[in-house]
């Protein structure tokens, strides 16, 4: 059990790395891209962008979720991992084969699309890009510390060609594929190396018909998801301009980055809950739950509230003083935080590992359902800040749904959050921040003494509260630096 705990520590840690990376990426190019496109060539790209991730969707199935679960279960058997393995990949470059055929017809027919179709042709590699590196594989086999290194390595590459080569606001195209090598070119490395794990030779007698009924519940899902994501920025570029996708783009860019801090620890649960489930390891799996909402709360209510606070200096910081339209649009979204943490707890890693997918469906229906209403009625009067109302209604939705059913499940395991000692940390916390503002200071300063005090004093508060995870994690730090 000792040695369970062990890897799931470093492969939380490498995690962390990775989210680190996908921080810090574009925590240094958006500075600079936002400043050299303005809001009009963000949009452009942005729009283009939740266009394309539809068309990936459909070609990803509902796999990329799925595929973790299923090769999780049959990981210990290299024949029974490999079909398996081959028959997700085969469905997935069939349904990328039937995505680009459709995307193409509707390049040259949507008057919209057909005026940037070499954006939209160069943002379509991540459909094959994606399809063929099998992720899913490399997850369901905890080969974090593989997946962390790759990625670190082509966002380096990405971030130098960046600088290198965007350098006017008619370089969006440039920008878009640079985008599209950060995060999907290295999928690449996955089909070459996948020979370590599973046999590449055909074995066949496929049996894709078992796939069928579980992808098509997880696509589904994902088909939800994707539009309450994605569907503001295209009701945006079909309702109103760029330059409001690109105000709305501002702050869901600096909301994803942070979601993805949220969500490391869920990351990395997924495969490992699938596994305790399967062996019926169950206090386990109860143990790792519990743990996984402790992270979330703890992590997700500081952020929410800070980027609330200085939602102005973060956007002129990140984003230049054009973006001023992004201030509202970010603080009315920054709750979100603490809504997608909690939904992808009970979502992804209790429903999902149970079996119990239709019930996370039916929550991403119902969020979908809401904000294209919200969006419709909101986005005509209050543009990108419409959007972002929607989006908060609807994760709010999802969590209600999934909540509602797991109530019983889960009520002793938010009983055990430490509520009282979270909230007085983040009230002396906000005391001694926010008179920073005040000083007028600029962006950049204010920002760094802010978050200094901010993060600061709401760990060391929890530290002298003894708050088990914050010692847990200074323990983990101690034993690194004793290596």
């Amino acid at each position: 059990m000792d040695q369970k705990n062990k890897s799931l520590k470093f492969n939380f840690v490498m995690n962390i790395i990775l989210t680190m990376s996908s921080f810090i990426f574009p925590l240094i190019t958006f500075p600079y891209v936002s400043r050299v496109l303005l809001p009009v060539g963000t949009g452009k790209v942005s729009l283009a962008t939740s266009v394309i991730t539809y068309f990936s969707m459909f070609a990803q199935l509902g796999i990329p979720t799925y595929g973790v679960r299923a090769c999780a279960k049959v990981r210990d058997d290299r024949e029974k991992l490999s079909k398996m393995a081959q028959e997700l990949l085969i469905i997935n470059i069939i349904m990328s084969a039937i995505s680009y055929i459709v995307l193409f017809i509707l390049l040259f027919s949507v008057p919209k699309f057909r005026c940037e179709k070499e954006l939209y042709v160069i943002l379509s590699f991540t459909i094959i890009l994606t399809s063929i590196g099998m992720e899913w594989l490399y997850k369901a086999l905890e080969q974090y510390t593989y997946i962390t290194v790759r990625s670190v390595i082509f966002k380096f590459i990405a971030l130098i060609a960046m600088f290198f080569l965007v350098h006017k606001q008619t370089d969006y195209v440039v920008y878009g594929g640079i985008t599209i090598f950060a995060a999907s070119a290295s999928n690449i490395l996955n089909l070459i190396n996948a020979h370590k794990y599973i046999d590449l030779k055909p074995v066949g007698y496929y049996n894709f018909r078992q796939h069928l009924k579980p992808v098509m519940i997880f696509f589904a899902m994902s088909c939800a998801t994707t539009i309450y994501t994605n569907l503001d920025t295209v009701m945006l570029g079909f309702m109103t301009t760029d330059t409001e996708v690109g105000y709305y783009n501002a702050a869901v860019k600096i909301k994803t980055i942070l979601v993805s801090v949220v969500t490391s620890l869920g990351t990395v649960l997924l495969p490992r809950a699938s596994y305790y489930i399967q062996t019926g390891e169950l206090k386990e799996f109860r143990r790792i739950t519990q743990k996984a909402l402790n992270f979330v709360v703890l992590v997700a209510a500081p952020l929410m509230l800070y980027f609330i606070y200085f939602a102005k200096e973060g956007i002129f910081f990140l984003s230049g003083d054009a973006y001023a339209g992004s201030i509202v649009p970010m603080q009315v979204i920054m709750p979100t935080l603490l809504l997608i943490g909690i939904s992808n707890i009970l979502g992804i890693q209790i429903l999902v590992p149970t079996g119990r997918e239709k019930i996370v469906l039916y929550s991403e229906i119902v969020g979908a359902v809401v904000d294209i209403i919200i969006n419709a009625i909101l986005i005509p009067i209050y543009a990108s800040t419409g959007a972002a109302l929607g989006t908060l209604v609807a994760e709010f939705a999802v969590l209600a749904v999934q909540y509602g059913v797991l109530k019983n499940e889960v009520r002793d395991s938010f009983k055990q959050i430490h509520y009282i000692k979270i909230i007085i940390a983040l009230v002396l916390a906000s005391v001694l921040s926010l008179w920073v503002k005040m000083l007028n200071l600029g962006s950049f300063v204010t920002l760094v003494i802010s978050t200094i005090l901010f993060f600061g004093a709401y760990g060391l508060i929890l530290l002298i509260f003894k708050e088990e995870m914050i010692l847990e994690i200074l323990e983990m730090v101690k034993m690194k630096g004793k290596k």
